[in-house]
């Protein structure tokens, strides 16, 4: 795409599109930024941005008169059916993304990984296995360095590992060499305007892939066989449950990559089940996932097993804070759905006290109802969605249901389940809504989180040593 003198629109002033607009500032685009925020809201970022020269249109009309723009990048998350959007694409304005512009720039192969659950984890294990292997690797896209910055200095022979989530892949015209979609479950229905919908965003990451290029997915879910025959590439599965044929799958405890050929088929040993650090059973699917992909780029066996069996997870993902008078706190901020958060629970045999809502993204409670009723010691409801969950969790479970706790704040919520909390319990922010309604993303909700652990259980702390000394 020629950039040069072309009027480009930049809306929204995220971070991924301040880094946009460095990269589109060098090539000597004429850019507008746009955003709701006023630039009051904005602060230093309008400051920032306009040294490079870059006009605005901020506020309540932040999109009037986009269709005079002869590009747009849509920042990720924003609705594509808003009037100026459509008025623009009528008038034949290109409409994009940072990613779709990334994928169209970048020289280097990308593994592309995506989901509704487990996609962060998934790829930082493959970026970290794929460094081990020896490769220049880049890890970016939804998490971590926006690299559209860079694009130009990443060298044909490093490999770059993106995580996408459905919003930026929505409007990508081009698909990674390597694909991979870890699950499908209901998510961002509230800007998706139907499962079908976000079912087709997800499913642009191999929409445009080669014979060449690889799709791994998930054979353990119910959306896989479909995209399967769609698929152009060829096809690697990954499965806790069964045996596949060409991929990585579970048998007797042990991880396995397996390849069919005309000759027969070969099993590599990877590692035990029980040598793997992370939590969950959801979190062996990542782990699968990933050494496909490590074994599809020539990583060796020793190489994966050193890096999976060492490999902790992220942060906000399961994170254990901190362990407190025999009560374990674990942050899982980033459970940002129903589905995220069930897996967060069944990854517990202790009793659970649940740190649950936020913003309700309009998908359904009625499974993890019954996972709480199942499991949960007590609940402690916060946000936006915290009535829509206690009636789910009334509705699933009756007179057998745990109690719940409705409370004003996170750190109301963390200071009762302590209060509640017995040795033996964990006290889990698993939270199966987004964080808008009281925090910008779900970093900063468990951000938050640790640091009220911390504050509360230092408090304790610092109480018995005062007794001791006094004593």
């Amino acid at each position: 795409m020629e950039l040069t003198g072309r009027r480009v629109s930049v809306v929204g002033l995220g971070k991924s599109n301040v880094a946009l607009v460095h990269y589109l500032a060098r090539k000597g685009a004429v850019i507008t930024a746009r955003d709701q925020k006023t630039a009051a809201e904005l602060g230093a970022v309008c400051d920032h941005l306009s040294a490079l020269g870059v006009e605005f249109q901020l506020g309540p009309g932040y999109l009037q008169g986009l269709d005079s723009s002869e590009v747009v990048f849509l920042t990720p998350g924003m609705r594509k059916d808003f009037p100026e959007i459509v008025r623009a694409r009528e008038k034949g304005v290109v409409i994009s993304t940072e990613a779709d512009l990334f994928m169209h720039l970048c020289r280097a192969p990308i593994v592309g990984i995506t989901g509704s659950s487990g996609k962060t984890t998934t790829t930082t294990l493959t970026g970290a296995i794929l460094e081990a292997a020896g490769f220049k690797t880049y890890v970016g896209g939804n998490i971590g360095r926006p690299l559209i910055d860079i694009v130009d200095t990443i060298p044909e022979r490093a490999v770059v590992v993106l995580e996408l989530s459905s919003f930026q892949l929505e409007l990508v015209t081009r698909s990674p060499r390597i694909a991979v979609i870890t699950n499908i479950s209901p998510n961002h229905l509230d800007l998706h305007a139907s499962m079908a919908a976000y079912v087709g965003a997800k499913s642009r990451i191999y929409a445009y892939q080669s014979e060449n290029d690889a799709l791994v997915l998930n054979a353990d879910d119910a959306y896989a066989p479909a995209m399967a025959k769609e698929a152009d590439g060829r096809v690697l599965w990954f499965s806790r449950r069964r045996e596949v044929a060409s991929g990585a799958h579970v048998h007797e405890g042990r991880i396995v990559l397996s390849k069919e050929s005309a000759t027969g088929r070969s099993a590599i040993d990877i590692c035990s089940v029980s040598e793997i650090r992370l939590l969950g059973e959801h979190n062996l699917e990542n782990v699968l996932a990933a050494c496909v992909v490590g074994h599809l780029m020539g990583a060796t066996p020793g190489t994966m097993r050193d890096v999976v069996t060492s490999f902790t997870g992220v942060a906000h993902r399961l994170e254990l804070v901190r362990e407190h008078k025999g009560v374990q706190y674990y942050n899982d901020s980033i459970a940002t759905t129903p589905a995220r958060a069930i897996a967060g629970i069944r990854s517990f045999d202790r009793p659970v006290l649940l740190i649950a809502g936020g913003y309700d993204k309009n998908l359904p409670f009625d499974e993890f109802a019954k996972e709480v009723a199942e499991r949960a010691k007590a609940v402690f409801l916060i946000g936006q969605a915290s009535e829509k969950i206690a009636r789910a969790i009334a509705a699933h479970a009756g007179s057998g249901a745990p109690p719940v706790v409705f409370c004003e704040s996170l750190e109301d919520a963390v200071y009762k389940a302590k209060t509640e909390s017995r040795p033996g319990d964990v006290v889990l922010l698993s939270p199966a809504c987004a964080s808008y309604d009281m925090f910008p993303n779900f970093e900063a909700r468990g951000e938050r989180f640790r640091k009220v652990v911390h504050e509360l259980t230092e408090g304790d702390a610092a109480e018995a040593e005062q007794v001791l000394f006094e004593g």
